[in-house]
């Protein structure tokens, strides 16, 4: 008998109601967009190559490794070297395939049906995405009208609902803002569970991040990735800095495996090039002042300062519109529009010289035609 096709579909309705109806709330994950123009500035990545005499180097260490063998369960070799780069115990450590990766691991082991999240707002959207796949109670606190944190009913939501995870995120995506060190050990007094600080940006911060308090606090967790300073986005490296007690029970759920050996063998030659490293985070720094300075001179066009590589700006115009017209201008940047209190919001990387002077006088002209 012949199979319709209106009939497997209705086949599949019948037993897609067995997957975590988690999965089926949330959308795909898509950054949109082309990815093929000549100015590209919506993901946040370093706009800087490795040199290709680092990058040879890394490749002929590379071809000494048997392709055919497995890696280590966990990457030890990495793990030790960023114990030393980090003066922070081994054991404390856990590396994985991006910080995103590492993140369903949180949602994992941390996030239980039922049970609460409290998240403010606004924040990388991936957070609020893995507390609903794993069935949490999502306690999102909107921002204020500066787009900063409300602490005080922050605060106030740890203390009425008692959650088993907070996530803090400084600096933060997608506003560029940093916490204060008060606010910060606020909610890490007041939190009965787990707090997660997402530093994937803290090397352009200008502060040394908030390692040295993981000795004070035994349930805060730190999460950092070699996607943004070290320019290393297509390899996806990203680790978690806890208690020794804590990393051991997150290793429970880990699969083995998750860091190929590629990725490791340029994440350790780049932590013996740190000095590389140091340099560019300078130069972005500058390029960032230089860029929000330019920004500011054109009319009606808002620019809060940043901690990060990156801006959000602000103009008079739908993002949406602004989008389109920059990328028939052949540059690309990010609509954050969508989230909570960001309406006619955009955020835009730090590029190299001539990539921020080209945004610029398409930024310019977009303006300039629908003034």
């Amino acid at each position: 008998m012949k199979t319709t096709t209106d009939s497997l579909e209705e086949q599949l309705e019948h037993r897609f109601r067995y997957l975590r109806p988690g999965v089926r709330e949330v959308d795909t994950y898509r950054v949109g967009g082309p990815r093929d123009l000549r100015v590209k500035l919506n993901q946040n990545e370093s706009p800087f190559e490795l040199p290709r005499e680092l990058k040879e180097a890394i490749l002929e260490r590379f071809l000494d490794i048997p392709w055919n063998r497995y890696p280590s369960e966990q990457p030890e070799r990495l793990i030790q070297a960023l114990s030393t780069f980090l003066d922070y115990p081994a054991e404390g450590i856990l590396v994985g395939n991006g910080s995103n990766e590492l993140t369903y691991t949180l949602g994992l082991c941390l996030v239980q049906p039922g049970e609460r999240v409290v998240l403010p707002q606004p924040m990388f959207s991936l957070y609020e995405k893995v507390v609903c796949m794993y069935g949490g109670t999502l306690i999102a606190i909107p921002p204020l009208p500066s787009l900063h944190f409300d602490m005080e009913h922050l605060l106030e939501a740890i203390h009425t609902h008692q959650p088993a995870l907070v996530v803090l995120t400084t600096p933060n995506n997608p506003t560029g803002f940093a916490l204060s060190e008060e606010d910060v050990r606020a909610v890490l007094e007041a939190s009965p569970g787990f707090v997660v600080i997402d530093e994937a940006y803290v090397e352009f911060a200008g502060y040394p991040g908030f390692l040295p308090w993981l000795y004070e606090y035994p349930h805060l967790i730190l999460l950092r990735t070699f996607s943004k300073a070290f320019g290393l986005a297509g390899l996806r490296v990203g680790y978690l800095l806890g208690h020794p007690r804590v990393i051991r029970e997150l290793l429970r759920s880990r699969l083995p495996f998750m860091v190929d050996r590629l990725a490791e063998t340029v994440a350790l030659m780049l932590l013996e090039h740190y000095h590389l490293v140091e340099e560019r985070i300078a130069w972005l720094r500058e390029a960032r002042k230089r860029l929000r300075n330019d920004l500011l001179t054109l009319p009606q066009v808002e620019v809060p300062p940043s901690h990060t590589n990156f801006l959000i700006f602000r103009t008079p115009l739908p993002a949406a519109t602004v989008v389109d017209m920059l990328a028939q201008e052949e540059v690309l940047v990010r609509n954050v529009s969508s989230y909570p209190g960001m309406d006619r919001f955009l955020r835009v990387n730090v590029g190299t010289e001539d990539e921020n002077r080209h945004f610029l006088e398409a930024l310019k002209k977009t303006l300039s035609e629908y003034g």
